[in-house]
């Protein structure tokens, strides 16, 4: 695979990891270059000039303390030579990340940092760490702003804080973005402090010395550590400061490409998940869950023999169904495989493919534009796709201790508050009296924006009286857990002249539970009222869907139905197959209209940089080159959360490929070679972009392909990632290139979700066009037979397997 990062005049492409630069101190204790802000007579903050505080520590803790003017002001889009422009959307004007930013400003200066006496500064960040590497991007932007090495900053997860109301919701690709400046903030403050102190131990003007490397410095060249320096820069009150950050030209840190803070922790075994605390008389903990999805306990026919398993402790029936408490999990395995149970329906009985597809039909908003044969032209199509696991790697799993007076819970959250509030509610107990910790997680997609494992530890330990070690089996995740929701799409276009008149786009979708709110309790059930609910998911969706080319007179409306299902926001929500149908339709546009794909695109964008990134991966990928007859290029622009992205595909279709065998494999069409640009702004770790795109790029190529679920007769088919067929390494990009372009701003965008949906629109229009044939149904294998034998509904979950090494191999 390879990388590339343009060069840059403005921006470093490497460091150390360490402000290896001085930094000399401003003289009334702010850094040097205003750009553009007042440096002296008036205290009014301007562009770079920020208010910040001094919290009364016993050692030095900062906070900032920020308003609207934090969020970066938005910028008019290049105008584009398009006969017909299109107004703005809604996610223009505002989006999701906007929305949850501005949320998230009241309670800034509630997030501090500590600096203790052996100079490591602390940070407990107030999101989960789920492998998109948060710690690592927030340990680089204090380093960076403190002035110190990057291995003495210590980032760890916030227990949940209600007190930071909407300040504790991971998604939307917003950690970064709402919380780059609040921490460079709170670094700024710590950092003029440090200086403060040492002028007074030093007898030096504060003007006349600087930071580096973890030490202030003198002319001289006396150093003080800042550990020496923390307990006298602490403050004995509250205390208010103004502050400027630093010059993106000064950055030794942000922007060079860094490697994970816990990359050797996980290497090696020693991270920390769930389920390797060691909480006392916490055993593992399973439940037997129904046959169909939501299903219900009617009565247990053996509870006296399953309690006298060997190692089994306990048997209680739950809302979820029968949980079990033994010595190790395989007992729990067992345990649940005997359980003998009479279960009621559930909430999707009967429910399959077609019968799901049919409602959908029924809920879709109409078109509006009529097709005029003798004026104009006309797309027609609809798009059909089918429900997606939202399974992570790590499985569904908490640790809960509840007591009569008291509960505390251990789980990777991604709105923990809501997650408090709602098992407060849950055991009748205050909320103080529930401490919720959350631990870093193995995966998420946007699966743990939701606290149901959670919940049910919780659930379970007090019917039990005894602390539980939850964990999910991986066939509940398939078949119990969370979904991204089945959906079609019915996109009408017209053209006239080679220019795109009209484009209308009716997406309807099996209802997106949003039951987190946007991070605590009175929107997590505001979002779940029976009217609300829907006003909600239409909220959702404007906030986040954006038509990045002029088509015209636009819409892009959703309706949604059917209530049954275990859905949630995963990763990317509605952009991934909203962007699917938009580009495939454009594909076909292109065609009729004779032009060019690639030319265009390149003229119907609206943004500059969504130009820049097309144009770069049209270059680099060698766009309209020769290839052989069964193979093909897509290409397709993502833009979303103040970042842009564009994917070219190449996809090979022919009989030798699709016809691969392997061993337990699905094979089918596989995509040879990807190229990305990717602009969010200011990347604060390439590296760590690079990898959010790879991921992406995967994932997109998965739900294009061969990634999803078949509900037949009220449940999924698919038991295990073995059934379900995520990209595998003979399906992966023998070339992928990643290109980060330079920075275009001076703060980050989101990337966490980007490259989902464009990968996914890329790849189905490479696909379209070395078939002939435009998919409307995805994943595109969804028809075929199927590559597997369902496992059983009763017992819910399969033995444990006595084959590991033979599979191995």
């Amino acid at each position: 695979m390879a990388r590339r990062h343009p060069a840059r005049d403005d921006h470093p492409t490497s460091g150390t990891g360490d402000a290896g630069a001085s930094h000399r101190a401003h003289p009334n204790g702010v850094a040097d270059g205003t750009d553009g802000a007042e440096s002296g007579g008036a205290r009014g903050i301007g562009r770079r000039r920020f208010l910040g505080y001094v919290l009364a520590a016993p050692t030095l803790t900062v906070a900032a303390q920020l308003g609207a003017e934090a969020l970066a002001p938005r910028e008019a889009a290049a105008a584009a030579p398009a006969l017909i422009p299109s107004l703005p959307g809604p996610a223009e004007l505002l989006d999701l990340n906007e929305l949850l930013t501005l949320a998230a400003l009241p309670t800034s200066n509630l997030i501090t940092i500590r600096l203790d006496a052996d100079g490591t500064a602390h940070f407990a960040l107030p999101r989960a760490e789920v492998g998109q590497g948060v710690t690592t991007s927030s340990a680089m932007i204090v380093a960076e702003e403190l002035d110190l090495p990057l291995d003495k900053v210590k980032v760890t997860l916030a227990d949940a804080r209600p007190e930071l109301l909407f300040n504790q919701l991971t998604g939307g690709s917003n950690t970064t973005y709402s919380t780059y400046t609040p921490i460079r903030v709170a670094a700024a403050v710590a950092r003029g402090r440090l200086l403060q102190a040492a002028s007074l131990v030093l007898g030096e003007a504060v003007g006349t010395l600087t930071t580096k490397a973890g030490a202030v410095v003198s002319p001289a060249g006396a150093l003080l550590g800042y550990g020496e320096l923390a307990a006298k820069a602490a403050a004995l009150t509250d205390t208010a400061v103004h502050v400027e950050l630093k010059d993106r030209a000064d950055f030794r840190v942000i922007g060079t490409g860094q490697r994970r803070v816990d990359a050797l922790e996980a290497v090696t075994g020693r991270k920390k998940f769930a389920m390797d605390l060691q909480v006392p008389d916490a055993l593992p903990t399973m439940v037997c869950r129904p046959p169909t999805i939501n299903g219900t306990v009617r009565s247990v026919a053996n509870l006296a023999e399953v309690r006298a398993l060997p190692g089994v402790t306990d048997v209680v029936t739950v809302s979820t169904g029968v949980a079990v408490r033994g010595r190790t999990f395989g007992q729990c395995v067992d345990a649940v495989r005997a359980l003998r149970v009479d279960w009621g329906p559930g909430t999707a009985e009967g429910a399959s493919d077609a019968t799901v597809l049919e409602k959908l039909r029924r809920a879709e908003l109409p078109l509006v534009v009529p097709p005029l044969p003798l004026l104009t032209k006309a797309v027609d199509a609809r798009f059909t796709f089918h429900f997606a696991s939202n399974a992570a790697l790590e499985t569904n799993c908490a640790v809960a201790d509840v007591r009569a007076d008291s509960a505390e819970i251990w789980a990777s959250l991604k709105a923990p508050i809501v997650a408090q509030e709602e098992i407060a509610l849950k055991l009748g107990l205050p909320v103080p009296a529930v401490r919720v910790h959350v631990t870093e997680g193995g995966g998420s997609f946007g699966r743990k924006l939701f606290h149901d494992a959670a919940h049910e530890a919780a659930e379970i330990s007090r019917a039990m009286g005894k602390p539980v070690k939850l964990m999910w089996h991986r066939t509940d995740d398939f078949r119990q857990g969370r979904t991204h929701p089945m959906s079609t799409s019915r996109v009408r276009a017209t053209y006239s002249l080679g220019e795109v008149l009209t484009y209308e786009q009716r997406h309807t979708s099996v209802a997106t539970d949003f039951g987190h709110g946007i991070g605590e309790v009175l929107t997590a059930e505001a979002a779940r009222l029976p009217v609300a609910d829907l006003t909600f998911s239409e909220t959702m969706f404007q906030l986040t869907q954006i038509s990045p080319y002029h088509l015209g007179v636009t819409t892009q409306l959703l309706a949604e139905t059917d209530k049954g299902f275990n859905t949630g926001s995963m990763r990317n929500i509605y952009s991934p197959n909203v962007r699917c149908a938009q580009e495939l339709v454009l594909d076909e546009l292109a065609q009729r209209m004779g032009q060019d794909r690639y030319a265009m695109r390149r003229r119907l964008l609206k943004d500059a940089r969504a130009r820049a990134v097309l144009d770069k991966v049209a270059e680099v990928g060698e766009w309209g080159r020769s290839m052989p007859a069964g193979t093909a290029q897509g290409i397709a622009v993502h833009t979303e959360y103040h970042s842009a992205v564009a994917i070219l595909a190449e996809i090979d279709c022919r009989p030798e490929t699709t016809g691969r065998k392997i061993p337990g494999a699905y094979t089918g069409p596989r995509v040879t070679k990807v190229v990305c640009a990717v602009d969010v702004g200011l990347a604060v770790n390439p590296r760590g972009l690079e990898a959010q795109m790879m991921g992406g790029i995967a994932d997109g190529i998965a739900i294009t392909l061969t990634s999803g679920l078949h509900l037949k007769d009220g449940h999924f088919l698919e038991g295990s990632w073995d059934q379900y067929f995520y990209t595998r390494q003979w399906n992966t990009p023998p070339e992928l290139e990643i290109v980060v372009m330079p920075p275009t701003g001076d703060k980050p965008g989101g990337a966490g979700e980007l490259a989902v949906a464009g990968a996914m629109a890329a790849v189905a229009c490479a696909y379209g066009r070395a078939t002939g044939t435009m998919p409307t149904v995805f994943p595109v294998n969804h028809a075929e037979p199927l590559a597997f034998t369902p496992l059983p509904t009763v017992p819910p979950v399969p033995a444990s397997p006595t084959d590991g090494r033979d599979r191995a191999l």
